[in-house]
């Protein structure tokens, strides 16, 4: 199936300078894109591509300065990038669906399963007792959902994702491969001999409408209560998520990063790869964490930007970060003082002088 640029336009309300019939049928970035292509330009740095690129069509910011012909068909928008990602959705809808829909054999899906309409279940996949799914749900071959799981419309999971028993998935929800919702929380007692008690994980993980999980990662089921990933929020590959912890509308966190027990993360945040975060602590709203840091306390001032990872003697790091927050102020002084120095080589050379 094939767009002209102004089908195109009137989706995203841009604004055209070209050939309103200009016609594409695949998306491609913009320095390998062919004739019939769409792409876009969102980085000034890719501005050099715009004249030589071979796409039909580019989609550009409103702000960005043509200085030379271009041959593609341009359509203008406030957010080029945000643009192409609702044109990709599109093009995912008319080019990538199955339009496969029932259940599959082999597959075993429960009796007391409430199964909703346009729903598609793949081979070797297994439904518990009394799940409840919503309409147009997609589950991929061999996922397993336990008993008491609700999954809510147009979510969809991908092959080998595991939600265990007594979990809830909002509307829109995305699981890709190898991820599992709901596995024990890691609690253990410590015992007089050494050894260590199970704590029994008797909660559940509750994750709410627009959220997308990407592949291998784990979120843990609470010890009581729930584990709660509210709307919107976006998880990268291979993140740990633990018991108790709650994370706010719209925030995201990237790759290898981990959440301890009982922490509660705001609203906006932005998580880099690889950050660890002790559990018991709570995370303002807008708070940003680059990556590779450790954070292990709570960080009370929204909008807050934080780095950097103490892992080291716990009693000299805690000396070391109360000096280096004071670094600042000491570099200051040294400069202040190395003046004062040379004012008094300077007067002590000048007197020397006068005394010969």
């Amino acid at each position: 199936m094939q767009f002209t640029a102004l089908q195109i336009a009137t989706f995203i309300k841009g604004k055209i300078e070209g050939d309103p019939d200009a016609k594409v049928g695949s998306v491609a970035k913009i320095e390998d894109a062919a004739k019939g292509s769409l792409s876009f330009i969102a980085n000034s740095k890719y501005e050099e591509f715009l004249y030589t690129t071979q796409a039909s069509v580019i989609i550009i910011n409103d702000t960005l300065d043509v200085t030379q012909k271009v041959k593609p068909t341009l359509i203008r928008v406030k957010d080029a990038y945000s643009s192409f990602a609702v044109l990709l959705e599109k093009f995912n809808d008319v080019f990538s669906k199955s339009g496969k829909y029932g259940v599959e054999q082999p597959s075993y899906v429960s009796k007391t399963a409430s199964i909703g309409k346009d729903v598609y279940i793949g081979a070797f996949s297994y439904i518990g007792d009394n799940v409840i799914i919503g309409d147009r749900v997609r589950i991929l071959p061999g996922c397993f959902v336990g008993d008491n799981v609700i999954i809510n419309d147009d979510s969809k999971l991908y092959s080998s994702v595991k939600i265990y028993e007594g979990c809830s998935l909002g509307s829109r929800v995305v699981i890709h491969s190898g991820t599992v919702v709901g596995g024990d929380g890691f609690g253990f007692a410590p015992q007089d001999d050494g050894s260590y008690l199970k704590i029994p994980q008797i909660g559940n993980v509750i994750i709410e409408d627009d959220v997308e999980i990407g592949s291998n990662t784990s979120i843990d089921r609470a010890t009581m209560g729930s584990t709660i990933i509210r709307k919107g929020v976006k998880l990268d590959n291979l993140i740990q998520i633990a018991h108790n912890v709650e994370v706010g509308d719209h925030t995201v966190i990237a790759a290898q990063s981990g959440i301890s027990g009982s922490t509660k993360i705001g609203k906006n945040c932005a998580i880099g790869g690889q950050v660890g975060i002790v559990g018991h602590i709570q995370i303002a709203d807008g708070t940003r964490i680059n990556a590779q840091s450790g954070l292990s306390k709570t960080i009370a001032n929204p909008n807050t930007t934080i780095t950097g990872t103490p892992a080291f003697d716990f009693k000299s790091s805690l000396k070391s970060q109360a000096i280096f927050r004071n670094l600042p102020e000491l570099h200051q002084r040294l400069l202040q003082l190395e003046e004062t120095v040379k004012e008094l080589i300077t007067l002590l050379n000048h007197k020397n002088n006068i005394e010969i």
